[in-house]
């Protein structure tokens, strides 16, 4: 990541043990002009499909994705998702780096971002929640009366 080692702040639990990690990332904007990004990745036992990423630039807006944590996963080893999120190993750098790709409408933006700590901090998730038991809590009794409960609304003659 054009010989820089971006900053890694150590992975903290918040309040309801939730794993986030802040990492400093670089946005390409070119062959030569990066920009630098702060990503805080926020991982919900509650939510274990899903990684928020929280994009936040100097003098910027704060951005908010929502990222499937298995896309993450694997985008650290080959190439993975389609649409607006995709992401891809850098096998010729050194330390370890994988490129995300985000595109919303007409717009799209390209990130590096350092392997090993993703690839420890995702470690950590699947570790709370390990792969294959992400829907393990769900009440599907529950979820299916909601998604077949009928219009309450009143309908006028």
């Amino acid at each position: 990541m054009s010989g820089n080692q971006p900053g890694v702040r150590p992975r903290r639990a918040e309040a309801d043990g939730s794993p986030e990690l802040i990492l400093d990332i670089e946005r390409v904007l070119g062959v030569a002009a990066r920009q630098p990004i702060r990503a805080e990745f926020r991982f919900a036992p509650e939510s274990p499909l899903i990684v928020c990423v929280e994009l936040l630039i100097e003098g910027g807006p704060r951005v908010l994705w929502r990222i499937g944590r298995d896309l993450l996963q694997q985008g650290l080893y080959s190439v993975s998702g389609l649409g607006d999120v995709q992401m891809w190993p850098m096998h010729s750098e050194e330390p370890a780096t994988a490129r995300l790709q985000l595109t919303s409408g007409d717009m799209a933006a390209l990130f590096e971002l350092p392997v090993p700590p993703l690839a420890e901090w995702l470690d950590c998730t699947y570790e709370l929640v390990p792969i294959g038991q992400e829907l393990t809590g769900v009440d599907w009794e529950a979820a299916t009366a909601d998604l077949l409960q009928e219009d309450t609304i009143p309908q006028s003659d």
